[in-house]
């Protein structure tokens, strides 16, 4: 519970944790619901339709129905869309800077994360116009990360990079040391993975909007309705670097605007 009349759901792993939990919250009848990555918010949009609810990093809001547009989202659901894919192709020009030999680059994802077809499909058409060969490899659970790793580095993958989904943030460490331990050069979106292993990142400051969550959590408890409010959508806030798998630490901060 966050706040007053507030009720906040994360959901780190498959969909079956989206049933039982959100039914549970909206027995409580809060005033709010926070449905933390899209997994989290189709979970709250299917278990009420008249409830509020905010939505954070969550990927095409309008592609997986939580909302009619950005604009007006025309229902109980408003909040904070992520822009994860229409942003893959500034992080691949800026992990090709870091990494200027990059020709062979590993990709990891989950193929049941809800968004991942446009996440893929931008990540082909980036890769392409770098001339970069693409490797994907699926991760469903945790086991699978030393296998992939594993594949990587006998496929003589240059660097990797990582689409978005729950199980990386919530194993993240796992993931930056493996990268470490393969030498792999490893790029993503959110700010807290470089410093955990990752040699940079680039993309929304997670603390920015959390409190984007907050103002529309104030503005619903004031009376406002989720189907006036547009949702936001942040831009790239720059790009910073941590300590690269090859063992060298870099002070450097590049400041990359889109």
């Amino acid at each position: 519970m966050v706040g007053c009349g507030a009720y906040f759901l994360e959901i780190h792993g498959t969909p079956l944790h989206g049933k039982r939990v959100p039914a549970e919250l909206v027995q409580l009848q809060p005033d709010v619901l926070i449905g933390h990555t899209t997994l989290a918010a189709l979970a709250l949009k299917q278990a009420t339709t008249t409830i509020p609810s905010v939505m954070i990093f969550v990927d095409d809001a309008v592609h997986e129905g939580l909302v009619v547009s950005l604009a007006r989202p025309g229902g109980n659901v408003t909040g904070v869309s992520s822009r994860y894919a229409e942003l893959i192709s500034k992080r691949l020009e800026l992990l090709r800077e870091a990494v200027p030999q990059l020709s062979r680059l590993a990709v990891l994802f989950n193929p049941t994360f809800p968004g991942k077809a446009s996440q893929v499909q931008e990540t082909q058409g980036a890769a392409h116009a770098l001339g970069v060969t693409l490797q994907f490899l699926e991760v469903r659970d945790p086991d699978a990360l030393e296998d992939a790793f594993a594949a990587m580095t006998g496929a003589h993958a240059d660097a990797l990079f990582i689409l978005n989904h729950p199980l990386v943030a919530a194993y993240r460490r796992q993931i930056a040391d493996l990268a470490v331990r393969s030498r792999l050069p490893t790029g993503r979106e959110d700010k807290p993975q470089a410093g955990t292993g990752c040699l940079m990142n680039s993309g929304m400051d997670w603390r920015d909007v959390f409190r984007r969550a907050a103002y529309y959590v104030d503005k619903i408890l004031k009376g406002a309705k989720p189907a006036e409010l547009p949702v936001e959508q942040p831009s790239l806030q720059g790009s910073s670097y941590g300590k690269p798998s090859g063992g060298t630490s870099t002070k450097k901060a590049a400041k990359e605007h889109s």
